[in-house]
């Protein structure tokens, strides 16, 4: 099984730079169609990714709201796979920013802190961490290399914003390069804002190069 993709091509050609974008519980590759135009930056490619099973019309990348970890283990594969063959197909995995929103967001942390090549960056929007005391002890070494941008909404009905910031500070605890940033948003992406912040993480990512 491979997982469906839609690649966005930079308007400045030949560019390595790519951003992968995982979407939310339901929702698909036409939810994130608005991201290259409203991040605008010409330079970067983008990749957005379907989750594997079929869920009201939209896709899935788990179970929810029972969690489990097989389904999560079996994203992470296809996940895993996905950045393998990107990087044979010359897109290095130090030019590939991992994002993703909710449950996307999850599998961003989840696959971008195990995966044993180091990242331009992680972004997670409105998610949180599976299992963190088995991320943490599962991590390879390259994980504390690896940039992290997490943001939550202080009033999300869903994933309650304390929960989320204290996983964020256990992170930054045990040595990781995290970056928080709170909104005061639900279970979304506060506008421009938000946007804004993303994007000079995304940037900073690749000036380091």
């Amino acid at each position: 099984m491979k997982l469906d993709a839609e690649l966005i091509p930079a308007a400045e050609k030949n560019s390595q730079r790519l951003m992968i974008m995982l979407h939310g519980l339901g929702d698909s590759i036409e939810g994130y169609r608005w991201l290259p135009p409203a991040l605008d930056l010409p330079w970067l490619n983008y990749l957005l990714v379907n989750a594997p099973d079929e869920y009201f019309g939209g896709f899935s990348w788990f179970d929810y709201p029972n969690v489990t970890a097989p389904k999560i283990i079996r994203s992470r594969k296809l996940l895993f796979e996905l950045l393998d063959d990107l990087r044979a197909k010359n897109f290095p995995s130090e030019q590939i920013t991992l994002g993703g929103f909710s449950q996307g967001c999850l599998m961003s942390v989840d696959v971008g802190l195990r995966y044993p090549h180091k990242l331009a960056g992680i972004v997670g929007i409105s998610g949180w961490v599976f299992e963190i005391e088995n991320l943490l002890k599962e991590i390879p070494s390259v994980a504390k290399q690896q940039r992290l941008l997490l943001t939550h909404g202080e009033f999300d009905p869903l994933i309650p914003f304390e929960k989320v910031r204290e996983q964020a500070r256990q992170l930054k605890n045990a040595g990781f390069n995290i970056e928080w940033r709170e909104f005061p948003k639900d279970h979304g992406i506060y506008g421009a804002d938000e946007i804004d912040v993303i994007r000079k993480f995304v940037c900073a990512g690749y000036s380091e190069k």
